[in-house]
């Protein structure tokens, strides 16, 4: 897990929290910032995973090479 998903997480649920508590007391305000913050945090988090996602293919799985009498070495 990188950065980006951590910090986007954070905002996902301090944007819901920010836009539930703005729908509770009726400040349209708090929840159109709340839903803006969700939304970047949700935004944040798919671009970790695409960059984790990068990473592990870079670094992938290790290969084995077959030989004709069917060992195989790293």
């Amino acid at each position: 897990m990188n950065q980006d998903r951590v910090n986007g997480t954070i905002d996902e649920v301090v944007g819901n929290t920010k836009r539930q508590f703005g729908k509770l007391t009726g400040n349209t305000g708090t929840q159109v910032k709340g839903a803006a913050q969700e939304l970047k945090g949700k935004a944040e988090n798919t671009l970790g995973k695409t960059k984790d996602a990068i990473h592990n293919a870079q670094t992938g799985p290790v290969l084995v090479e077959r030989r004709d009498d069917g060992t195989g070495t790293l």
